[in-house]
């Protein structure tokens, strides 16, 4: 059993789309972060960065339980636990998880840094408004582009479909002049979104 520490925020429901999609049993283990839980010793003893989501699978790898912070370790973990959402070549899997990087790396803390600054901020600052609306554009164009030569980001459908359309698809919902001029990366949400599994674990919390 997997206890799945989580808030419905982007990061959070790429684990639990996961697990859907691998069928692994889990328990959901709600951390409010808006009310400070994510700072609780319970929780800092699971992940010391203070972050949703984490996970504690009782089945580690070599039968003991082992916890992963971090969603994009998560992931890889899931799916090299299972052999599944990735493939087992080296060339393949790096395929996937460079596009899993530019989620990480890119994506998940721009989009975010966009959505602080154009949603929540009380007072505009131009400059920060204009640059991360722009490198957004300019992400987004990225993956447009990748989208162009298949159906999924790297090959087949993989955690790194699955780690960005959390992202994508709540910043479309609220920002949808960022994706316009893109051809590729609407059908993909589509595709995407379509699946069961996705359908479910953007519902957990």
């Amino acid at each position: 059993m997997i206890d799945l520490y989580t808030f419905p925020t982007p990061n959070g429901r790429k684990v639990s789309i996961a697990l859907e999609e691998l069928g692994l049993p889990y328990t959901v283990k709600t951390v409010d972060i808006t009310q400070g839980e994510q700072f609780k010793p319970e929780f800092l003893a699971i992940n010391p960065n203070n972050k949703i989501p984490a996970i504690v699978d009782s089945e580690g790898p070599d039968g003991r339980p082992i916890t992963v912070f971090e969603s994009g370790a998560i992931l890889m973990y899931l799916a090299e636990k299972t052999g599944r959402l990735i493939p087992s070549s080296l060339r393949g899997k790096t395929e996937v998880t460079q596009w899993l990087m530019f989620q990480m790396g890119g994506v998940g803390p721009m989009f975010g840094q966009f959505n602080h600054f154009h949603r929540f901020l009380s007072t505009r600052i131009p400059y920060a408004v204009e640059r991360y609306t722009q490198e957004s554009k300019r992400l987004i164009g990225v993956l447009d582009g990748q989208l162009g030569k298949g159906d999924y980001v790297a090959g087949a459908y993989s955690i790194a479909d699955i780690a960005l359309y959390p992202w994508v698809r709540g910043t479309r919902d609220y920002a949808p002049d960022l994706f316009h001029g893109a051809r590729n990366v609407p059908q993909w949400l589509e595709r995407v979104g379509s699946r069961p599994a996705v359908q479910r674990g953007m519902k957990v919390p």
